[in-house]
């Protein structure tokens, strides 16, 4: 059995310019930080005793007969990327509500996609988690989603994150000295309101403004 532990994050500055319809025409930068809260995934070879050959549990349990099967997108997409072959058994379980605004499926997503890597015997760097967790969930499920949350999810820690205009990215830890981080995390509040949204829907009202506004705040 695999279990991962993949922090949530809070996004400070920059949040919008990590869009690919951003990044193809300016360099986006944003500064967030993980937290010390986590989605935690658990994963196990399914035995050949049962009915189903995988089964998904979260807010709902799927028990499905194959990996086009299974309704959650991210479990769905990431199988098949990984063209997983044995039956498997996914328990998802956060700290957090899910849809409120930390980065919570692509935190998901960075999860089993690094469990599976472990389940296999192979390791995978921050970097590859990354960029993988950043094609299945823009290209393979195609959600509206930037690439600063799997980014975070994967790197850990206070960064400061650039896209660039070919495609990679560069992350930068930011160093600070304990008092200095002391004051920072001492004059931070995060409340839940007891309110959730489903991130993409609201990212593509954006992505759509996009080009009408883009020219009104090139960077210089």
């Amino acid at each position: 059995m695999i279990i991962s532990r993949t922090p949530l994050r809070i996004s400070f500055f920059g949040g919008g310019s990590d869009y690919k319809e951003w990044v193809d025409n300016e360099q986006g930068i944003v500064l967030s930080s993980t937290i010390d809260k986590y989605i935690y995934i658990t994963l196990r070879e399914l035995p050949k005793f049962f009915d189903h050959n995988y089964r998904v549990v979260y807010s709902k349990i799927e028990n499905a007969g194959s990996i086009d099967e299974i309704v959650h997108p991210a479990a769905r997409a990431v199988l098949s990327y990984h063209q997983c072959k044995n039956g498997l058994e996914i328990h998802h379980d956060g700290d957090l509500p899910a849809r409120s605004g930390l980065g919570s499926s692509s935190s998901f997503t960075v999860g089993l996609i690094n469990a599976i890597m472990a389940l296999n015997g192979n390791y995978i760097s921050k970097e590859d988690l990354s960029a993988q967790a950043i094609d299945i969930e823009q290209n393979v499920i195609q959600e509206s989603v930037g690439s600063q949350d799997q980014i975070s999810a994967s790197f850990g820690g206070f960064n400061r994150i650039e896209f660039l205009q070919n495609g990679s990215f560069q992350v930068t830890p930011i160093i600070l000295q304990k008092g200095r981080l002391h004051e920072l995390q001492g004059n931070l509040m995060l409340y839940f309101t007891g309110l959730s949204r489903f991130a993409p829907e609201i990212a593509q009202s954006k992505i759509d403004n996009f080009k009408k506004h883009l020219n009104k705040f090139q960077i210089k």
